[in-house]
């Protein structure tokens, strides 16, 4: 669906860039230059339609770039293997709307030390190249440490990077396929679209006192236990959740990440905004 309205995109900017240029005023431009108005376009269109901020730049460069491929005279396997790597890089992005997202080590070093001492379990969702899972397994050697991913090449590459770290299990696969009850920590660094649906199965299978933890990305009208602020380039937020006891028996079963202060029964300082 998203890929037709992509499509549809590109062709209304290119009707309105012919239009415009037979009204005379792109006159004399060069047709890479036309294929630049047509993404400019593009663009602008995506974004009053409320299209998803990665699909911008996609709608900027796409024209441009077949215009300057084809100037290359590339020859044509060369497109096909292309073609290949983007399907193993990106695989069901169309589908899922979960770009790859890779976590700098800045965020996991913040992470790593706000969470409390002591062994954990931590998941991975959409580990992409293992950009947080290996850094964050180093960090806490005493964690066992899980990633999931759906598209190959990333899967590929991050269980080659992870070889020899005996606390890091990456596996390919649907993270929503999967049992998340026996983790203490989730990490999400997906897209806006999949938070409802995230926290829906948090809530539903971990186990209270469990926490889930959103890089960029809230869940919608759910507010956080508290935000971790990143000292990065693009002053990444942690979105922090934990799961609450609804039932007397889960309060048996309760094994809480975030230590808690009795006296005033606020989450630890490193949790607030």
């Amino acid at each position: 669906m998203h890929a037709v309205r992509a499509l549809a995109i590109q062709l209304v900017a290119a009707v309105i860039t012919v239009l415009i240029l037979n009204a005379g005023v792109l006159q004399g431009l060069s047709l890479f230059a036309l294929a630049s108005v047509q993404g400019i376009l593009a663009a602008a269109l995506a974004g009053l339609m409320r299209s998803e901020r990665w699909w911008l730049p996609i709608h900027l460069a796409f024209l441009p770039a077949l215009v300057l491929a084809r100037s290359l005279q590339l020859p044509g396997w060369l497109w096909a293997v292309g073609f290949a790597l983007l399907v193993l890089i990106y695989w069901s992005t169309f589908r899922t709307r979960v770009p790859l997202f890779l976590s700098n080590r800045k965020t996991v070093a913040v992470l790593a030390q706000a969470l409390p001492a002591g062994p954990l379990r931590v998941l991975d969702i959409g580990s992409g190249t293992g950009s947080f899972a290996r850094p964050f397994a180093r960090l806490r050697p005493d964690s066992q440490v899980f990633g999931v991913e759906a598209a190959p090449g990333p899967a590929w590459l991050a269980g080659l990077l992870a070889r020899g770290r005996t606390n890091l299990q990456l596996a390919r696969g649907d993270f929503f396929e999967i049992d998340w009850s026996e983790f203490d920590v989730v990490y999400a660094f997906l897209s806006p679209v999949p938070m409802g649906e995230v926290w829906e199965k948090a809530e539903r299978e971990l186990r209270p006192g469990a926490v889930l933890v959103s890089n960029s990305f809230p869940v919608p009208d759910v507010a956080p236990e508290g935000v971790l602020t990143v000292d990065d380039l693009r002053k990444t937020r942690l979105y922090c959740y934990t799961i609450r006891a609804d039932r007397a028996a889960d309060t048996q079963k309760q094994h809480r990440v975030w230590p808690w202060r009795r006296k005033r029964g606020s989450p630890d300082p490193a949790l607030r905004a």
